[in-house]
């Protein structure tokens, strides 16, 4: 049964634009994955699964796209009769190997998996520990606006992994034919950077929260380390790294090989629609932790605990609210 519902999964969602044929599956496994965790935590007005379950998605559909191809060739051969194909192997994708995936769609596919993971697995800590969510407590519950939370994720994994998608709907020979670029050393170097930056920021805060509940300090709010460069360097390393997968994904995109591969003309529209969609991404975090959930919702908290302290004060004044000061 499972077997078939996926032949026929892959059938409805064998367009013909090669883009699509990647996109379309990867955002309905996005919204299906948030749905089957969404509607029972709605219920229970729980949202202890809910950044767990959107690291999970994003690691899911990175992968569904890396793989799709290889699925949808043994779904064919299975349909004819013929012997399945073998999946391909990652390794192969670095030492040259005809067939299979190009590195590019390997390296970033492994970028997202990698901070998905480490991500999903503090912050599920995180809840699990304090028992709740602050953000949530407004919303839990009501049904309406609980659910749209978890449809706003969906949204969000659609957005982020814009440009991995479309990486991983190029042919890997079409890739193959654009040979190294500055703009993929770059991207892979700002999500390094960025990916270590907000690992750094969060242990760091992690540690400055078990000295303060070992009664080792009684300081309210944490003003040392990388957060007095930056009132939220967590934040700047997570639109860091989306920024180096852009940059990646948008360097090689842009190419005619590239272009072609994904069904465009290689005309300036196809260029500048890889460009929206690359940049889509570090665009839309960048939008939700600024205005929408991270900072504004952290400083009405804060600023409610605290405003009326004068190093608090001082703090953010001389703190820069996003970009770190460099002395």
């Amino acid at each position: 049964m499972a077997s078939g519902l996926l032949h026929k999964f892959l059938h409805l969602t064998n367009f013909r634009s090669p883009f699509l044929r990647t996109a379309i599956p990867g955002v309905a496994a996005a919204f299906a994955l948030q749905a089957a965790v969404g509607v029972p935590s709605t219920l229970l007005q729980s949202e202890r699964f809910y950044d767990a379950s959107g690291s999970a998605t994003f690691l899911s559909v990175a992968l569904l796209s890396l793989y799709l191809p290889a699925l949808r060739a043994r779904a064919a051969a299975s349909l004819a009769g013929l012997p399945r194909p073998p999946l391909p192997s990652l390794l192969h994708a670095f030492t040259g190997r005809a067939g299979g995936f190009h590195w590019r769609q390997v390296a970033l596919s492994a970028a997202v998996v990698f901070w998905s993971v480490r991500l999903g697995a503090y912050l599920f800590r995180r809840v699990l520990h304090q028992g709740h969510d602050s953000r949530f407590d407004a919303i839990r519950a009501e049904p309406a606006k609980f659910a749209g939370a978890w449809s706003g994720q969906a949204v969000w994994v659609s957005l982020c992994l814009g440009p991995v998608l479309a990486v991983n709907a190029v042919p890997a020979a079409a890739l193959a034919a654009v040979p190294p670029r500055a703009t993929d050393v770059l991207g892979l170097a700002l999500f390094a950077g960025g990916f270590a930056l907000e690992i750094a920021a969060d242990r760091q805060k992690g540690r400055w929260l078990h000295r303060r509940q070992e009664k080792l300090h009684d300081e309210p709010f944490m003003t040392e380390g990388l957060w007095s460069r930056s009132q939220y360097p967590n934040y700047f390393g997570e639109c860091t790294l989306w920024t180096g997968i852009a940059t990646a994904a948008a360097g090689v995109l842009w190419t005619r090989p590239a272009q072609v591969g994904l069904g465009f003309s290689g005309g300036l529209v196809g260029k500048l629609l890889t460009l929206a969609i690359s940049f889509a991404s570090p665009a839309f975090v960048s939008f939700l932790l600024l205005k929408v959930t991270g900072v504004p919702l952290s400083e009405k908290k804060y600023d409610a605990k605290y405003g009326d302290r004068k190093d608090y004060q001082e703090w953010k004044r001389n703190t820069p609210k996003f970009f770190p000061k460099l002395l």
